[in-house]
């Protein structure tokens, strides 16, 4: 045992002395692996928009998953990092991302599953109560997903100190209730129902996201 939280400690200081990714590395990263897609997308936020960032497809080489985790950890003041105690991620966009921020951080890692559309932690996870939570994201667009995530681990008796994230596609808009540190913003038009432009409305909708409609 005391190897293995030895390990997990050495890989979180590699991480944390590693240099720090350029914005042009991270892209390179979503570029690489084909993760910018086009057409007609209904978002998880109920919003359209004509560009998703499939962040299964850069997460899916776990090399690759590991490098941008090793940079999320960067975006972390060092105050709140050293108060985390687990990791925890919605299903299913933040399982990968979230587990690879449990190694980078050398702390547990958990995810919440909604199966009749509220969060819960299931599968024997629970925390301890007060237990100092970083909520683990892959994309955030108008927080909801995010802030009911938040609202579950308080229900659970943990307290989310902080919200990491892939990319953020809020504009710098979305209000978490916590600190909020993404790795990359990249902001593409999006639309309400009755906002959709004719040209977007003409094209076939694609749900990418996980939630229930």
């Amino acid at each position: 045992m005391c190897k293995a939280l030895c390990l997990l400690r050495n890989r979180a200081q590699v991480a944390l002395a590693a240099p720090i990714m350029t914005e042009d590395e991270i892209l390179s990263e979503f570029r690489a692996s084909e993760a910018l897609l086009e057409g007609h997308f209904l978002l998880s936020s109920g919003r359209h928009s004509g560009h998703y960032l499939q962040c299964a497809r850069v997460l899916m080489n776990p090399e690759r998953a590991g490098r941008l985790a090793f940079a999320l950890t960067q975006k972390i003041p060092r105050d709140i990092r050293s108060r985390i105690d687990v990791v925890i991620s919605p299903a299913m966009g933040g399982i990968i991302i979230g587990q690879e921020m449990g190694r980078a951080l050398g702390k547990d890692a958990m995810f919440l599953e909604r199966p009749e559309g509220e969060f819960h932690l299931r599968r024997g996870f629970r925390l301890e109560a007060g237990a100092k939570v970083l909520m683990v994201e892959d994309v955030v667009t108008t927080g909801l997903s995010s802030r009911e995530a938040i609202d579950a681990v308080s229900r659970e008796g943990g307290e989310v100190i902080a919200e990491v994230a892939l990319v953020d596609r809020s504009n710098g808009e979305a209000d978490l209730g916590v600190p909020f540190y993404p790795l990359i913003d990249i902001n593409f038009p999006t639309y309400a129902d009755d906002e959709v432009p004719e040209a977007l409305a003409a094209i076939e909708i694609t749900k990418p996201g996980s939630r229930k409609a």
